[in-house]
């Protein structure tokens, strides 16, 4: 994009759409920001952008005319909403016509039909890792501890569990110990899972030597428009809190936000990060 250019951004919750706005402003793309509401705030983003607004979510109409009232052509959607949202959506006319033509209400679904929506009015949504090349992550181990034989074990076993699992948009990660599975993303999100896992492994009879395993995938037929896996210093945090030694994530297809500071924190906290 050239420092003519105009990018506008969906933000959820999270650092990501916050850290798409900033390296987008630095490279003189003129920022426009719809904040879902209760997810993402316009005061973060008003350093970076040139306009921001707050709509609920199911307010295409609406999102649609922002974006082409400001000239905007180009878009991502950035940041976490949180999946059961979806289901207090008061939508309008436009986005209840969307709804009641797709199969299902799984998140790959909806955000798809979204996109082709605003399509239609020519606004175009790019890959949500646009400005962020930087924070992929590339393949090899980040961090100065590397994973056991055994622990290498069980990324293999969750690496496979996870993919499934996100081939049938269920969520992006697992949680193994000890070859077993722990826990399973649903709604609730990676960070929540991993704190759950943590309580079972607490609870579980399960060998307390082995190692707390984390394994984040992107889909086998990822879309890099939305939903791109992300991880940050929260993720990490969420493994302190539940004793997990070992994070695996999809290298070239997985952010990681903060990477200097992730890594560091997982250093201090005897943590492996790799990227397989």
């Amino acid at each position: 994009m050239t420092n003519k250019d105009k990018l506008g951004i969906i933000a959820g919750e999270g650092k990501f759409p916050l850290n798409i706005a900033k390296e987008a402003s630095l490279k003189g793309v003129e920022v426009y920001v719809i904040c879902a509401k209760n997810n993402a705030f316009e005061k973060d983003f008003e350093p970076y952008a040139k306009l921001c607004t707050t709509m609920k979510l199911g307010q295409m109409s609406k999102a649609i005319k922002f974006f082409k009232d400001n000239g905007v052509s180009k878009a991502v959607m950035a940041g976490r909403v949180q999946h059961v949202n979806i289901f207090s959506v008061m939508p309008d006319l436009r986005t209840a016509k969307v709804l009641a033509s797709i199969k299902d209400m799984r998140a790959d679904t909806i955000l798809g039909a979204a996109i082709n929506e605003f399509k239609k009015d020519g606004i175009e949504f790019i890959s949500s890792s646009s400005f962020m090349e930087k924070c992929i992550a590339q393949k090899g181990v980040l961090t100065k501890r590397t994973p056991t034989e055994e622990e290498l074990k069980s990324i293999d076993l969750g690496f496979k569990i996870s993919k499934t699992m996100a081939d049938l948009d269920v969520g992006l990660t697992s949680v193994i110990c000890d070859r077993a599975v722990l826990a399973l993303e649903a709604m609730e999100g990676t960070d929540n899972c991993i704190k759950r896992a943590g309580e079972i492994y607490a609870s579980a009879p399960v060998n307390k030597d082995a190692s707390i395993v984390v394994v984040k995938v992107a889909r086998p037929k990822q879309d890099d428009r939305y939903d791109l896996p992300v991880i940050g210093k929260g993720t990490i945090r969420a493994m302190i809190q539940a004793k997990a030694k070992v994070l695996a994530i999809e290298a070239e297809k997985t952010i990681v936000l903060d990477i200097e500071e992730v890594k560091d924190l997982a250093d201090k906290n005897g943590i492996c990060l790799t990227a397989i």
